[in-house]
């Protein structure tokens, strides 16, 4: 498959590269502690175009990517992720489709423009179109109900996210919001 043209890739197309990010916040549950705490964080991600992929007269574009995330100077990461990011430019849609190791499947996406400089993706449990599947341990004891994430590219060139992660906790018989932000900058393209 040959690289798609950057036009291509609609609002995708300023996140081809690799990226690191710094002074990555996350907020949630800490088990050990019994109480929600903040956990700085570093980064990397990497994201290479592709497509086109045809569903019969659909056609995407996008990104195949990788992420991890280190707690200090940590050596092995404390969460990572793989999956696409997707543009379908008829529908005007912006999808993210990712796994985490814990067994979690998510699959969010929102309306965009080609030329939107940012632009928010939203999952729902139960949704038959942007869900969420947990495994049978996640599903008992924290069970992700609502995902929204909102992606900023700055004039500088950098992005940002800010995603809040819904959680009904067992251990709080309650939701929560579970909080992560970062600003990232290409290292590589």
């Amino acid at each position: 498959m040959a690289t798609p043209d950057p036009a291509q890739l609609g609002p995708l197309a300023a996140l081809v590269g690799t990226w690191e990010g710094q002074k990555g916040l996350d907020v949630s549950y800490h088990n050990e502690e019994r109480e929600i705490g903040d956990t700085p964080y570093r980064e990397r991600i990497t994201m290479n175009p592709f497509g086109p992929v045809d569903n019969g007269t659909q056609q995407l574009f996008g990104l195949d990517y990788r992420m991890a995330a280190w707690r200090g100077d940590e050596e092995d990461p404390f969460h990572t992720e793989v999956g696409y990011w997707l543009w379908d430019a008829a529908a005007g849609q912006v999808m993210r489709c990712f796994m985490v190791p814990r067994g979690s499947v998510l699959i969010a996406g929102g309306p965009a423009t080609a030329d939107a400089t940012s632009f928010t993706m939203t999952a729902t449990l139960g949704s038959q179109t942007y869900g969420i599947l947990s495994n049978l341990y996640l599903d008992e004891k924290a069970r992700t109900t609502r995902y929204e994430v909102t992606i900023t590219v700055e004039p500088d060139g950098s992005w940002a996210y800010d995603e809040t992660t819904t959680v009904w906790l067992a251990a709080l018989g309650e939701e929560m919001a579970h909080t992560d932000r970062n600003v990232l900058t290409r290292v590589a393209d």
